[in-house]
């Protein structure tokens, strides 16, 4: 599957519309981005079954300090539209496979009965 070229206007499509979303949020600028790019193609082509977007920052300020990006490439993944991962800094191929599978094998019932349960708590306190 080709990288989905993320901006604010699809951004909440991108999200909503798929199970698995991994965010690459990177400058033409940055080495280390472009380091990452071939290892995030890679993969991309590798995992069809999940959704690969890239934010390029220079370009889209706006998500960037959404997202209060200060360091990138920072990678972020949203499953069934809860975000599971976000940390500054590129990955080497084996570990961000390895962040893939995990991704994968995350309890998502679980999950949401969690933010279910803090969502009840917060509204009772408040």
């Amino acid at each position: 599957m080709a990288v989905v070229h993320l901006t604010k206007d699809n951004f909440n499509q991108t999200i909503e519309g798929n199970d698995t979303v991994v965010i690459d949020f990177w400058a033409e600028w940055c080495g280390p981005c472009r380091a990452f790019k071939p290892v995030f193609e890679k993969a991309a082509a590798k995992h069809p079954e999940i959704t690969f977007a890239s934010c390029n920052t220079e370009e889209e300020p706006e998500l960037a300090a959404a997202f209060r990006i200060r360091s990138i490439p920072t990678l972020m993944v949203f499953r069934e539209k809860v975000l599971l991962y976000a940390e500054p800094g590129a990955l080497p191929e084996e570990t961000f496979e390895e962040l893939l599978t995990k991704v994968k094998e995350v309890d998502m019932a679980a999950v949401h009965e969690e933010l279910a349960k803090r969502e009840g708590a917060a509204a009772a306190s408040s």
